[in-house]
């Protein structure tokens, strides 16, 4: 028992030792090391830490915050509202969205590259909602990344695509379902299949991945009007929804075909 003990107070006594050390790290370099940090769930955790790591892993230059019910707009890297925010954000920049509450959404489309995600514990915490006279909640138009959101939509589509690398993972997509569902969909894809160059390395390519995302109403999981197929689909059936793991792109790297996939969710 007394050997327990002292191996104990050795190892808190190391760890303290640790935890004081990388405290002698000035900020800029703390905050590049958390910059290395998956947002949800490691950077988050770190805010939990001290006042001085919330302060680091909070700070605009790792990331950007959308609270509605934030009162001083002079604070920096936090916005009232998902616009405002993709707007201000830099390429890379991630937008962690506050869970609680609705947000609304309608349109807003994303020329740079940018990470969305949600701050609460599943997708349900945090819902982006689109009005009913808009065409999709979001439009992208560069490489970007969705995460651990629920996007509803009641007419249009949940998200539409137009160009770039789009990723889709851990999030709830819902489509109403009523007499004019023909109209509603989860996902649209209007991008081509980027052509291959021989005599230079392929930098960019179009296509969507969708990861552990459930599908709800509308009247396809995912249509496809430009020159991207689906590919590689793994479908997960409950009674009231499917979880979907697919990729959309091009399903010959060299031959560029025109097609059009539309997958039922009923």
């Amino acid at each position: 028992m007394e050997e327990y003990k002292r191996k104990w107070r050795r190892l808190k006594s190391k760890s303290s030792t640790d935890f004081s050390l990388i405290n002698n790290l000035d900020d800029g370099c703390l905050m590049h090391i958390f910059s290395f940090l998956s947002p949800i769930p490691d950077r988050y955790n770190t805010a939990l830490v001290c006042h001085r790591w919330r302060f680091l892993a909070c700070h605009p230059q790792l990331w950007l915050r959308v609270d509605r019910s934030v009162k001083d707009l002079s604070q920096p890297g936090v916005y009232p509202n998902i616009e405002m925010a993709v707007s201000a954000a830099r390429p890379g920049d991630t937008i962690l969205i506050a869970a609680g509450g609705s947000h609304h959404v309608s349109n807003i489309q994303i020329e740079k590259p940018l990470c969305l995600t949600g701050a609460g514990e599943s997708p349900d915490d945090t819902t982006l909602i689109c009005s009913r006279s808009s065409d999709s909640a979001l439009e992208f138009m560069s490489t970007c990344k969705l995460a651990n959101l629920t996007v509803r939509t009641e007419l249009g589509c949940c998200l539409l695509h137009r160009s770039g690398k789009l990723t889709i993972d851990g999030c709830i997509l819902q489509c109403e379902s009523n007499p004019l569902d023909h109209l509603s969909y989860a996902i649209i894809s209007t991008a081509c299949a980027s052509e291959v160059v021989p005599s230079a390395p392929k930098t960019c390519s179009n296509g969507v991945s969708v990861l552990r995302t459930r599908i709800e109403g509308g009247a396809k999981a995912v249509l496809t009007s430009g020159t991207l197929s689906l590919q590689r689909v793994r479908v997960i059936y409950t009674r009231t929804s499917l979880f979907f793991w697919f990729e959309v792109e091009s399903s010959d790297k060299s031959i560029v075909q025109s097609t059009a996939v539309e997958l039922p969710v009923s």
